[in-house]
């Protein structure tokens, strides 16, 4: 790979993504006190970022965290019961997969509901 094209390809690529070896290639180019062998990812990656001039971005999370909703007692026992109609509908319609899966919620209900009685 020439030297320009391995230019090209670094800029594009972020630098949290990049190797050690293209992080000291690119710290390299930028005037530096402390010798940049030493360093580790992290260091480098902060190197570059402040003499780039480039602001510490916070964590942004990609996916957005459910919301839980709060069932009063009778919602639950209401929820149960309209899931266990729905359960003996797929058996009757020989739906297995959605059976199981019904399933799979009233036990999950039902532990909340013994949750929320021993509360």
């Amino acid at each position: 790979m020439s030297e320009e094209t391995h230019k090209k390809h670094s800029e594009e690529k972020p630098l949290d993504k990049m190797t050690v070896k293209e992080l000291r290639d690119i710290a390299a180019q930028y005037p530096h006190e402390k010798a940049i062998h030493d360093m580790k990812k992290e260091e480098l990656l902060a190197f570059i970022k402040e003499a780039k001039g480039i602001k510490e971005e916070s964590h942004v999370h990609k996916h957005k965290h459910k919301v839980k909703i709060k069932l009063t007692k009778p919602e639950l026992k209401a929820k149960i019961r309209e899931l266990k109609v729905a359960r003996w509908q797929a058996i009757e319609d020989k739906n297995s997969k959605r059976a199981v899966i019904l399933r799979y919620q009233l036990s999950r209900l039902k532990k909340l509901s013994r949750r929320m009685a021993e509360a």
